[in-house]
């Protein structure tokens, strides 16, 4: 089967499906991952760390576009830990994709679909505080709205810890659970691998608090540790 994840920001792939990913890979499943922001402008600094500007000069953005460059080779051994070599990498501005119109991003994925013909799209919840993500959330709906000659049957959406728990009152409402007992450990040596995103417990794009957050949701499930997914459509 063809897989096709659609991401904001490297790293937004381990820390939503790391575990699943894993599990799908060992399964030959064919997978694509796409991110399409960097991951790095919008804090507006050098030091992985944000800060409260928001003009930027020429000798800061040539120190992010290194930084960027970093985070991509990150993404790569990420990804190569948990079994996926085929990745690309878009340059939508970072935290900033309520510029870009629907109809551009839309315009993006449905190439990507056309292209690789994916039967299964994962993708970030509409429940999220990063304007990224719901952006993403809403051209990737708009991009597999249903028709004959579509190759998508379903569609998936994950949450982002360190994101779509913090937008209180919408909460991510997951109604499927992939048991990950097997898989944990490489999604925790997966997003070691992103060395300047990894933050000390309790943030929560930490390893205790990733650890924390599969028990909780393997309890809901009934299992050890689980991811958990909210299946938007399903065409049989």
């Amino acid at each position: 089967m063809k897989i096709l994840v659609v991401v904001a920001h490297p790293d937004d792939e381990v820390l939503g499906m790391g575990a699943t990913l894993k599990k799908l890979s060992d399964e030959k499943n064919r997978i694509k991952v796409v991110f399409l922001a960097t991951g790095i402008f919008a804090r507006r600094s050098d030091k992985y760390l944000n800060k409260a500007d928001y003009k930027i000069d020429k000798n800061l953005k040539d120190k992010m576009m290194k930084q960027a460059k970093t985070l991509q080779n990150d993404a790569r051994k990420a990804l190569k830990i948990l079994g996926i070599k085929d990745i690309e990498f878009y340059k939508f501005p970072d935290n900033e994709m309520d510029k870009s119109s629907n109809l551009e991003i839309t315009k993006t994925i449905e190439d990507i679909i056309q292209k690789f013909k994916p039967e299964t799209i994962y993708t970030h919840t509409k429940n999220d505080i990063n304007v990224d993500h719901r952006a993403i959330f809403n051209a990737t709906i708009t991009a597999t709205r249903p028709n004959p000659s579509l190759s998508v049957k379903k569609v998936i959406c994950f949450e982002v810890p360190s994101s779509s728990e913090w937008n209180f009152g919408e909460i991510f409402s997951p109604n499927t659970f992939v048991d990950i007992k097997h898989e944990l450990p490489y999604k925790i040596k997966a997003i070691k691998a992103y060395k300047n995103e990894l933050r000390k417990f309790p943030h929560p794009r930490s390893v205790e608090a990733l650890e924390a957050i599969a028990k909780r949701w393997g309890s809901v499930a009934g299992l050890r540790s689980a991811e958990a997914f909210e299946l938007i459509r399903e065409i049989s």
